[in-house]
């Protein structure tokens, strides 16, 4: 009985310790489900972060100040409170199915003024120049407002009994 007994221990305690050793597969990323695959389901645009443009990293130059830099691209998404004269800003978007995009930005200033630019999107003076030849203001011209009538001011004009407006 004994023997019985010390057989069932041993052979519980075999079965609790190898139930920890169970390979189970864990995804490497998020896997959302089977949907999210089809052409035509709808997955809307996501940005996220400091909207970072080719012609706003352009009209970047080295001894801005600050409060200029702050101007252009906005205030900084991440700004180390141990470095201050480091700037971060970082930019993702994803367009629906296709990967996501990220670009990656960081500023250097020294007294107050830039002295270094590290990222994925560096100035480029020559496609500075282009841009800055192209006609930045346009002219919109708005039509008058001409109020809609209702309804009963319709049937009211129709029958001669007009409203005073």
């Amino acid at each position: 009985m004994q023997q019985i007994f010390r057989l069932l221990v041993t052979g519980a305690l075999v079965i609790f310790f190898s139930a920890g050793c169970a390979q189970e597969q864990k995804p490497a990323d998020y896997q959302g489900s089977v949907l999210e695959s089809l052409p035509f389901v709808y997955k809307m645009t996501v940005q996220q972060g400091n909207i970072l443009t080719e012609e706003m990293v352009d009209s970047l130059t080295l001894g801005m100040n600050k409060r200029q830099v702050n101007f252009l691209l906005g205030t900084p998404l991440l700004t180390d409170f141990f470095h201050q004269d480091r700037w971060d800003y970082a930019y993702s978007i994803q367009r629906g199915h296709q990967a996501p995009e990220k670009h990656s930005l960081t500023l250097y200033f020294k007294d107050d003024a830039l002295v270094r630019i590290e990222g994925d999107l560096k100035p480029n003076a020559q496609r500075a120049a282009a841009h800055a030849n192209e006609v930045k203001d346009s002219v919109v011209t708005v039509p008058d407002y001409q109020a809609q009538q209702g309804l009963i001011t319709r049937g009211l004009k129709a029958i001669g009994l007009e409203p005073k407006q």
